[in-house]
């Protein structure tokens, strides 16, 4: 038997996850690491942690399971997207904390940019906004604030890299600098129309594009570790998004995928074809294989789970998220309670970085039951949201059923709420780890051992499907409430 090791590098944990050889998930191990809030919306990681979280994971799994490097076939990487990490080539020590997707510190940068009228060419080259989300304003905000770094970038001592990458570096002691395609896609310094990195927003942005790694297909040979033993191959790479859209066997247009994790991000597959979107969403690579380019539209949400941690940590309302099904049963049903989880201002459609979050429709009778009711309904609003928007933008129409999984999809009450807001069937798989599964499919197919896209499409099995419920006028009505309280959130 042989086994594949998925790592899934996320934004509050590192896990690794083996799969045998039939694709079913062995055993998973995991750890968290500290959140850094150094300021109002900055958001950051010890990139060591990250790195040590993973290695120990990785290590935990392997021998927990009694196996050895030699049982194993390849790894899959899988990770949080955009988060900027910058390193000293020599050292291999990182020269500032990783900043996170979340962090919005370079939010007047971003504006300042967008004055002199540069998103629209941004945008057509990279198919993102000139946000803070993504890496490129990042790089440039680490390179002007920590000392001599513009200097060591242009001596060629630096080395940029997504998580992806500095796993990478790490686990081939520095003789690997490599991404994937899909990381790639989210930085914006990623041409995706001529798939390069872009020297003129390279230039743009005062960034050396000595510091940037060689982009691979997202099954390519990414290099090789003797850190769990014996030497094994990085055979598979792909951001967390486009892992689970890999891992859902999203493969054809008009296929969607949602995943609810600390954000939501729902991924439409395009084909071959790019669509700018006029709803601004984000056109991004789903994924590469074989030097061809599959697109995808993409709405990001930047809370979701996160929300309710804030329940759980911020405010003490809940001890553990499973609670919060109950909760919400026991709210009252015509208590129109909206939370508008913009605590790092709001993603698609809206890209408003400088909105916070609010709560409306509060009276006396507001207690934990309603708030765990309005936090579980609004990752159902910002889905219909997403929705929308992709339905005027497609000129074909979506597929009738949305897929989904991520840590939120457990919820059966938050997904009953999803189908009936979105009027449209929801089917949660029989494997939820779909991040993960995406990554080992990678990897797999590049070791021999895991079929091909059509193997791997008729192997995905149905666990549970949500039907509407709820009458068109009651959603029509549920819905136009939380309109109105997105827009009274709005700065601009």
């Amino acid at each position: 038997m042989k086994y594949i090791l998925s790592i899934d590098q996320g934004t509050t944990s590192s896990r690794a996850i083996l799969f045998n050889e039939e694709m079913c998930l062995v055993d998973t191990s995991q750890q968290e690491f500290e959140q850094i809030f150094p300021h109002s919306g900055w958001v950051e990681h010890n990139p060591e942690e990250i790195w040590e979280t993973t290695l120990s994971s990785a290590k935990h799994v392997i021998k927990n399971n009694n196996l050895s490097a030699t049982d194993i076939a390849g790894i899959g990487i899988t990770n949080q997207r955009e988060t900027t990490i910058l390193w000293n080539r020599d050292t291999g020590k990182p020269i500032y904390n990783a900043i996170v997707w979340q962090d919005r510190r370079t939010a007047d940068l971003c504006e300042s940019l967008k004055k002199q009228g540069l998103e629209e060419k941004i945008s057509q080259k990279t198919g993102l906004l000139l946000d803070p989300y993504f890496s490129g304003t990042k790089i440039k905000w680490i390179l002007e604030h920590v000392d001599g770094a513009k200097e060591l970038a242009k001596a060629g001592k630096l080395a940029f890299g997504t998580v992806d990458c500095y796993l990478i570096w790490k686990l081939t002691d520095g003789k690997s600098h490599k991404t994937d395609a899909t990381n790639a896609s989210r930085t914006m310094l990623y041409n995706i129309r001529k798939g390069c990195w872009d020297a003129e927003i390279c230039e743009m942005l005062d960034i050396p594009m000595e510091i940037l790694p060689e982009v691979m297909d997202c099954t390519a040979d990414f290099g090789l570790t003797t850190l769990l033993g014996n030497t094994l191959p990085i055979l598979g790479v792909a951001g967390d998004q486009q892992a689970a859209t890999i891992g859902q066997a999203c493969f054809n247009p008009g296929m969607m995928k949602s995943t609810y994790g600390t954000g939501c991000f729902a991924l439409l597959n395009t084909g071959k074809e790019l669509i700018s979107s006029k709803n601004r969403l984000l056109s991004t690579i789903a994924y590469q294989l074989d030097g061809k380019v599959t697109y995808a539209l993409e709405g990001s949400i930047f809370i979701a789970g996160a929300a309710v941690q804030w329940l759980r940590d911020g405010l003490g309302i809940i001890s553990h998220a499973r609670e919060m099904d109950e909760l919400a049963e026991k709210a009252d049903k015509n208590h129109k309670l909206y939370l508008v989880p913009a605590f790092t201002g709001l993603g698609a459609p809206h890209w408003d970085p400088d909105s916070r979050g609010a709560i409306f429709g509060l009276t006396r009778s507001s207690g934990p039951a309603e708030f765990a009711r309005a936090t579980l309904e609004s990752v159902g609003y910002q889905t219909r949201d997403l929705l929308d928007a992709m339905k005027s933008d497609i000129p074909h129409p979506l597929e009738a059923i949305l897929r989904v999984d991520g840590g939120m999809a457990s919820s059966d009450w938050t997904m009953q709420f999803l189908s009936d807001i979105i009027g449209a069937p929801i089917d949660r798989p029989a494997i939820t780890e779909t991040t993960a599964l995406g990554a080992a499919w990678l990897a797999g197919t590049r070791a021999g051992i895991y079929p091909d896209q059509k193997g791997f499409s008729d192997s995905w099995a149905l666990e549970k499907r949500f039907e509407p419920q709820m009458s068109s006028t009651t959603r029509e009505e549920y819905y136009s409430g939380w309109h109105k309280a997105v827009t009274r959130t709005l700065t601009k």
